[in-house]
Protein backbone atom coordinates (compact mmCIF):
# COMPACT_ATOMS: atom_id res chain seq x y z
CA UNK A 1 0.00 0.00 0.00
CA UNK A 2 1.38 3.33 -0.88
CA UNK A 3 -0.21 6.59 1.24
CA UNK A 4 -0.91 9.23 -0.68
CA UNK A 5 -2.80 11.49 0.98
CA UNK A 6 -3.41 11.89 4.57
CA UNK A 7 -5.14 14.99 6.29
CA UNK A 8 -7.12 15.76 9.59
CA UNK A 9 -10.55 16.01 9.04
CA UNK A 10 -12.67 16.68 12.57
CA UNK A 11 -13.07 16.24 16.18
CA UNK A 12 -15.99 14.75 17.68
CA UNK A 13 -17.45 14.40 21.28
CA UNK A 14 -19.26 11.46 20.21
CA UNK A 15 -20.36 8.83 18.00
CA UNK A 16 -23.35 10.25 16.44
CA UNK A 17 -21.17 13.60 15.61
CA UNK A 18 -18.65 11.30 13.33
CA UNK A 19 -18.69 12.06 9.81
CA UNK A 20 -21.00 10.55 7.46
CA UNK A 21 -20.06 6.61 7.78
CA UNK A 22 -19.21 6.28 3.81
CA UNK A 23 -15.37 5.09 4.28
CA UNK A 24 -13.92 1.77 6.06
CA UNK A 25 -12.87 3.01 9.29
CA UNK A 26 -9.80 2.21 11.50
CA UNK A 27 -8.98 3.09 14.94
CA UNK A 28 -6.45 3.44 17.33
CA UNK A 29 -6.37 3.20 20.82
CA UNK A 30 -4.15 2.48 24.31
CA UNK A 31 -2.96 3.74 27.35
CA UNK A 32 -2.06 6.95 27.63
CA UNK A 33 1.66 7.49 26.52
CA UNK A 34 1.86 4.48 24.66
CA UNK A 35 3.17 6.21 21.64
CA UNK A 36 -0.27 5.86 19.85
CA UNK A 37 0.40 9.62 17.86
CA UNK A 38 4.17 8.35 17.10
CA UNK A 39 2.36 5.01 15.43
CA UNK A 40 0.42 7.09 13.26
CA UNK A 41 2.41 9.24 11.94
CA UNK A 42 4.74 6.74 11.02
CA UNK A 43 2.22 4.79 9.24
CA UNK A 44 0.92 7.63 7.48
CA UNK A 45 4.26 8.87 6.35
CA UNK A 46 3.91 12.28 7.92
CA UNK A 47 5.73 13.51 10.95
CA UNK A 48 3.00 15.99 12.65
CA UNK A 49 -0.44 13.93 11.50
CA UNK A 50 -1.37 13.48 14.87
CA UNK A 51 0.12 15.65 17.46
CA UNK A 52 2.56 13.87 19.85
CA UNK A 53 2.61 15.10 23.50
CA UNK A 54 4.62 14.65 26.60
CA UNK A 55 1.03 15.36 28.98
CA UNK A 56 -0.54 12.32 28.96
CA UNK A 57 -4.47 12.03 28.10
CA UNK A 58 -4.47 15.28 26.14
CA UNK A 59 -6.58 13.55 23.39
CA UNK A 60 -10.05 14.34 24.21
CA UNK A 61 -11.83 14.15 21.17
CA UNK A 62 -12.87 11.06 18.33
CA UNK A 63 -10.01 12.38 15.72
CA UNK A 64 -10.86 11.35 12.15
CA UNK A 65 -8.18 11.86 9.71
CA UNK A 66 -9.30 11.33 5.81
CA UNK A 67 -6.59 8.73 4.00
CA UNK A 68 -6.17 8.11 0.31
CA UNK A 69 -3.81 5.45 -0.47
CA UNK A 70 -3.08 2.57 -3.71
CA UNK A 71 -1.63 -0.70 -3.92
CA UNK A 72 0.89 0.46 -5.89
CA UNK A 73 2.17 4.64 -7.41
CA UNK A 74 -0.10 4.21 -10.25
CA UNK A 75 -2.93 1.86 -8.96
CA UNK A 76 -6.43 3.55 -7.98
CA UNK A 77 -6.99 5.42 -5.18
CA UNK A 78 -9.03 4.25 -1.84
CA UNK A 79 -10.23 6.15 0.93
CA UNK A 80 -10.50 5.53 4.09
CA UNK A 81 -10.64 6.61 7.82
CA UNK A 82 -7.74 6.90 10.29
CA UNK A 83 -9.25 7.30 13.43
CA UNK A 84 -6.99 8.50 17.08
CA UNK A 85 -9.42 8.11 19.71
CA UNK A 86 -8.97 9.10 23.83
CA UNK A 87 -6.16 6.84 25.73
CA UNK A 88 -7.37 4.88 28.83
CA UNK A 89 -5.70 4.34 31.97
CA UNK A 90 -4.65 7.77 32.80
CA UNK A 91 -4.65 7.99 36.59
CA UNK A 92 -5.37 11.65 36.78
CA UNK A 93 -8.79 12.16 34.77
CA UNK A 94 -11.51 13.11 36.76
CA UNK A 95 -14.13 10.83 37.85
CA UNK A 96 -16.46 12.82 35.72
CA UNK A 97 -13.95 12.57 33.08
CA UNK A 98 -13.93 8.77 33.20
CA UNK A 99 -17.08 8.63 32.90
CA UNK A 100 -17.55 10.52 29.65
CA UNK A 101 -15.49 9.07 28.05
CA UNK A 102 -16.73 5.79 29.04
CA UNK A 103 -19.96 6.73 27.10
CA UNK A 104 -18.25 8.39 24.00
CA UNK A 105 -16.34 5.31 23.60
CA UNK A 106 -18.77 2.40 24.10
CA UNK A 107 -21.25 4.83 21.58
CA UNK A 108 -18.39 4.65 19.41
CA UNK A 109 -17.59 1.01 19.56
CA UNK A 110 -21.07 -0.11 19.57
CA UNK A 111 -23.15 2.02 17.38
CA UNK A 112 -20.31 3.40 14.47
CA UNK A 113 -21.44 0.91 11.79
CA UNK A 114 -18.41 1.44 9.41
CA UNK A 115 -15.61 0.60 11.70
CA UNK A 116 -13.31 -1.80 10.26
CA UNK A 117 -11.01 -2.99 12.78
CA UNK A 118 -9.42 -1.17 15.79
CA UNK A 119 -5.84 -1.15 16.41
CA UNK A 120 -5.02 -1.98 20.86
CA UNK A 121 -1.62 -0.68 21.41
CA UNK A 122 0.41 -2.22 24.06
CA UNK A 123 3.83 -1.19 25.28
CA UNK A 124 6.21 -3.81 24.87
CA UNK A 125 8.36 -2.76 27.70
CA UNK A 126 5.93 -3.88 30.35
CA UNK A 127 4.59 -6.92 31.32
CA UNK A 128 0.66 -7.75 30.78
CA UNK A 129 -1.06 -4.84 32.28
CA UNK A 130 -4.76 -4.81 33.82
CA UNK A 131 -6.26 -2.29 32.37
CA UNK A 132 -5.16 -3.26 28.93
CA UNK A 133 -6.42 -6.88 29.38
CA UNK A 134 -9.84 -5.21 30.62
CA UNK A 135 -10.01 -3.32 27.73
CA UNK A 136 -9.64 -5.63 25.54
CA UNK A 137 -12.13 -7.90 27.20
CA UNK A 138 -14.42 -5.35 26.58
CA UNK A 139 -14.10 -4.84 23.15
CA UNK A 140 -14.74 -8.68 23.28
CA UNK A 141 -17.95 -8.64 25.18
CA UNK A 142 -18.88 -5.72 22.48
CA UNK A 143 -18.37 -8.05 19.35
CA UNK A 144 -15.73 -5.45 18.25
CA UNK A 145 -12.95 -6.69 15.78
CA UNK A 146 -9.52 -5.69 17.22
CA UNK A 147 -5.84 -6.21 16.85
CA UNK A 148 -3.59 -5.76 19.24
CA UNK A 149 -0.07 -3.44 17.93
CA UNK A 150 2.80 -3.90 20.73
CA UNK A 151 4.62 -0.60 20.42
CA UNK A 152 8.34 0.85 20.98
CA UNK A 153 10.00 -2.56 20.50
CA UNK A 154 13.14 0.04 20.13
CA UNK A 155 13.03 0.93 23.58
CA UNK A 156 14.27 -2.50 25.05
CA UNK A 157 16.19 -4.92 24.96
CA UNK A 158 14.71 -7.58 22.20
CA UNK A 159 14.72 -10.64 25.14
CA UNK A 160 12.85 -8.14 27.06
CA UNK A 161 10.20 -7.44 24.19
CA UNK A 162 9.76 -10.67 23.60
CA UNK A 163 9.24 -12.37 27.18
CA UNK A 164 6.55 -9.53 27.81
CA UNK A 165 4.60 -10.58 24.90
CA UNK A 166 4.86 -14.05 25.16
CA UNK A 167 3.54 -13.19 29.24
CA UNK A 168 0.84 -11.51 27.60
CA UNK A 169 -0.39 -14.28 25.12
CA UNK A 170 0.57 -16.76 27.54
CA UNK A 171 -2.39 -14.61 30.45
CA UNK A 172 -5.05 -14.28 27.67
CA UNK A 173 -4.72 -18.33 26.93
CA UNK A 174 -6.17 -18.63 30.33
CA UNK A 175 -9.40 -17.33 29.16
CA UNK A 176 -9.37 -16.99 25.79
CA UNK A 177 -9.70 -20.18 23.12
CA UNK A 178 -8.70 -18.16 20.15
CA UNK A 179 -5.60 -15.19 20.62
CA UNK A 180 -5.98 -11.53 18.59
CA UNK A 181 -4.14 -10.89 15.92
CA UNK A 182 -0.75 -8.86 16.82
CA UNK A 183 1.45 -6.89 14.83
CA UNK A 184 5.34 -5.95 16.53
CA UNK A 185 5.94 -2.43 15.47
CA UNK A 186 8.39 0.23 16.18
CA UNK A 187 8.02 4.01 15.22
CA UNK A 188 11.47 4.90 15.36
CA UNK A 189 12.38 1.72 12.53
CA UNK A 190 9.32 1.99 10.90
CA UNK A 191 8.98 -1.91 12.09
CA UNK A 192 5.59 -3.04 11.63
CA UNK A 193 4.47 -0.48 8.65
CA UNK A 194 4.20 -3.08 5.52
CA UNK A 195 2.32 -5.25 7.68
CA UNK A 196 0.03 -3.28 9.16
CA UNK A 197 -0.58 -1.13 5.66
CA UNK A 198 -0.74 -4.58 3.83
CA UNK A 199 -3.69 -5.98 6.39
CA UNK A 200 -5.68 -2.38 6.28
CA UNK A 201 -5.48 -2.76 2.00
CA UNK A 202 -6.70 -6.19 2.66
CA UNK A 203 -9.76 -5.14 4.68
CA UNK A 204 -10.13 -2.51 2.21
CA UNK A 205 -10.56 -4.62 -0.67
CA UNK A 206 -12.73 -7.07 1.09
CA UNK A 207 -14.84 -4.35 1.61
CA UNK A 208 -15.67 -2.98 -1.62
CA UNK A 209 -16.50 -6.54 -2.58
CA UNK A 210 -18.88 -7.09 0.15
Amino acid sequence: MEIRKAAYLVSSPSFDKCPKADYPEYAFIGRSNVGKSSLINMLTGQRSLAKTSATPGKTQLINHFVIESSSGQKGPLDKWYLVDLPGYGYAKRSQSDRRRWEQMIEGYFRKRENLTQVFVLIDSRHGPQKNDLEFISQLDKWGVVFSLVFTKTDKEKPAVVERNIKAFFDTLKTTWQFLPRHFITSAEKKLGREEMLAFIEGNNLDAKSS
